[in-house]
């Protein structure tokens, strides 16, 4: 049964979405975002996954370096110098953010600091379930989920290893305890109020005739919107050829059938910072870096 919103957990979603550039196309092009590099370990082994601390590429799980928690308020306080418009201060990697208590000691502080802010984290989801509670909390209120099957066989291809309770799982049965731990956790998140997006990666000849069912699935367990993103051919699916854009808007199409579908993301690094609908990203300036675009699909 899906979960339904009461009118004042509507307005507030609605209000978070409209100034959320990750959740609304206007917002996109309107507020800035930041991400914290605080999330330095993770706990499962995705098999499109490279994470890396350098100053050239543009992906995810990317970053200059890892910031600790004490520093955080600091970078908000400079970000914001630079780009007024932020609305979002964000935790998405480099590696989990619920992999350690990183985020949400950062959380903490942010809250603390900045409590006009909206404060975002993106997760794997294996230890959601467990963590909601402390989210709501440090006042975060939105979070991204990144499932990429509803379906442990397809799902065994995609992720190839999953650490629970100190032991390292594979294929089928990590496959079980991470999709298990994702739904649980999604669905108490709702609960609770947070507004939950999930991130699905588009794997061709993998889950794209899968995605339509992750939206199903994710529609009755309390997920807001979804973001179909390109898979970006690496690690173990480096020969892998990214999908097309035909392909990609056509399992838009579907999954809008279920859940509605943003349409803008850029794939952004765990450092990034400006505002993505105008391609003001300005990591260069907060950390002295120089960024490349190393990827691209529209």
């Amino acid at each position: 049964m899906a979960i339904e919103l009461d009118k004042n957990k509507k307005d507030h979603f609605t209000h978070l979405v409209k100034s959320h550039p990750c959740l609304s196309g206007e917002a996109h092009a309107k507020f800035g975002r930041m991400h914290l590099p605080v999330s330095h370990d993770c706990n499962i082994q995705c098999n499109f996954c490279v994470r890396s601390l350098n100053q050239s590429e543009d992906r995810p799980g990317v970053a200059t370096k890892i910031l600790r928690p004490d520093e955080a308020s600091e970078t908000v306080k400079a970000a914001l110098a630079l780009c007024p418009e932020i609305q979002v201060i964000g935790i998405a990697g480099p590696g989990d953010a619920l992999a350690s208590s990183y985020a949400i000691d950062t959380f903490s502080r942010i809250h603390a600091d900045f409590p006009d802010k909206i404060l975002c984290l993106s997760t794997n989801g294996l230890k959601l379930y467990e963590n909601v509670e402390k989210l709501v909390a440090v006042g975060v209120q939105t979070i991204s989920v990144t499932v990429n099957a509803v379906d442990t066989e397809i799902l065994a291809k995609i992720v190839g290893k999953v650490l629970w309770d100190g032991i390292v799982y594979e294929g089928i049965k990590g496959a079980e305890i991470l999709l298990d731990a994702q739904i649980r956790g999604i669905r108490k998140a709702a609960e609770a109020g947070l507004l939950v997006k999930c991130n699905t990666v588009l794997i061709p000849d993998v889950n794209d005739l899968h995605i339509k069912e992750i939206a199903r699935v994710l529609s009755y367990a309390g997920v807001t919107s979804l973001n179909i993103i390109p898979l970006i051919p690496q690690a173990k699916f480096a020969d892998t050829d990214a999908p097309t854009c035909a392909l990609l808007n056509q399992v838009r199409k579907e999954a809008e059938e279920y859940i509605p579908v943003f349409r803008h993301c850029k794939q952004c690094r765990a450092d990034a910072c400006g505002i993505p609908g105008k391609n003001i990203e300005l990591s260069a300036l907060l950390y002295g870096i120089s960024v490349e675009n190393t990827f691209s699909h529209g």
